[in-house]
């Protein structure tokens, strides 16, 4: 029998391609979704509900009549700076809403959850790579939001038998190497697809934030990881908890940084194309390296990324780009 799945936030970005992942796995996907900042031709398999984490009825309903054997959540919102501006939806939407998924999950005698979490709860870093043991210390309304729900968990696991693995994405990049899925935010800040946007010419160019940074070349140091690698993860996570393993929290990276001046020079290698690069002044808040120790994922999960390369990760974004041209 198939395993049966609720992906809540399933056509966004990271959720639309851990849809099509569960289909190719022969599992049987659910996709809730208010469309907010999703997309209905993103969900390639399985059954789609339109509706929101917040309305327990459908939750109680969908839960009765399909018999989940777990959910998957990736309907946060996930906009930093929109976080600061607007803290309040960022606590209804992440915490409280999240928190009426639980519950329906509690009344389903559904207990194992996997959760979209960052690496924003960190804060700015003590030491790097950074790893589990690291202090959490978010600085801003979605890094809190994200690490009230890993802490709500444990309560869970604690008191009502809940599983949940966590997993902390570093900076999630690329798209499907099938082209048919990609990153597709509006408004988009994600420096990957921006400068494949200015490639393309639907930018008229890319903005470099800070050059003095303590780095080799000036400019922050971030860890991408390919979207793809980040659904193996997701599915040895479901592995895990479906053989009975306890709740648990991995960060997720290659464990190698790449600068923004190393993002845009392979931009433009592998488009070959000529685009224009405004240097600007730092943002507050911007550390000078977010990289991963991810070698819990690795050791405990079996993970290894099969694209960890910067040239893979923006080829395959590049074709999603090129594709929406």
């Amino acid at each position: 029998m198939s395993t049966k799945i609720l992906v809540v936030g399933g056509a966004g970005y990271i959720g639309s391609h851990m849809v099509k992942r569960l289909g190719e796995e022969g599992a049987y996907v659910t996709t809730l979704d208010n469309l907010v900042s999703g997309h209905r031709d993103a969900v390639l398999c399985g059954d789609f509900v339109e509706g929101d984490m917040a309305d327990r009825e459908l939750l109680d309903a969908l839960m009765r009549h399909h018999q989940f054997d777990a959910v998957m959540h990736f309907a946060s919102h996930i906009e930093v700076g929109e976080s600061v501006r607007l803290p309040s939806k960022y606590y209804r939407n992440n915490v409280a809403n999240t928190l009426t998924l639980l519950e329906a999950m509690q009344a389903a005698e559904i207990d194992k959850f996997i959760f979209s979490s960052t690496a924003a709860i960190f804060g700015t870093p003590v030491y790097t790579p950074i790893d589990e043991q690291h202090p959490r210390a978010p600085i801003n309304p979605y890094g809190r939001t994200k690490l009230m729900i890993e802490e709500i968990l444990r309560d869970y696991e604690r008191a009502y038998g809940m599983r949940a693995v966590c997993l902390r994405y570093f900076n999630a990049a690329g798209a499907d190497p099938s082209g048919r899925l990609g990153e597709r935010h509006d408004p988009e800040s994600h420096l990957i697809p921006l400068t494949l946007q200015a490639a393309s010419g639907r930018r008229a160019a890319i903005s470099m934030f800070g050059t003095d940074y303590d780095t080799p070349d000036g400019t922050c140091i971030r860890d991408y990881v390919h979207i793809a690698d980040l659904c193996d993860a997701h599915w040895l996570a479901l592995q895990a908890l479906l053989a009975g393993s306890p709740g648990a929290a991995y960060n997720l990276g290659n464990g190698e940084g790449f600068s923004v001046r190393e993002v845009i020079d392979t931009v433009r290698r592998v488009t070959g194309r000529p685009f224009v690069v405004k240097e600007e002044a730092r943002r507050l808040g911007d550390p000078a390296r977010l990289v991963a120790d991810a070698s819990a994922a690795r050791s405990r999960l079996g993970w290894k990324p099969r694209y960890p390369d910067l040239e893979t990760i923006v080829e395959h974004a590049w074709n999603f780009e090129r594709a929406r041209g």
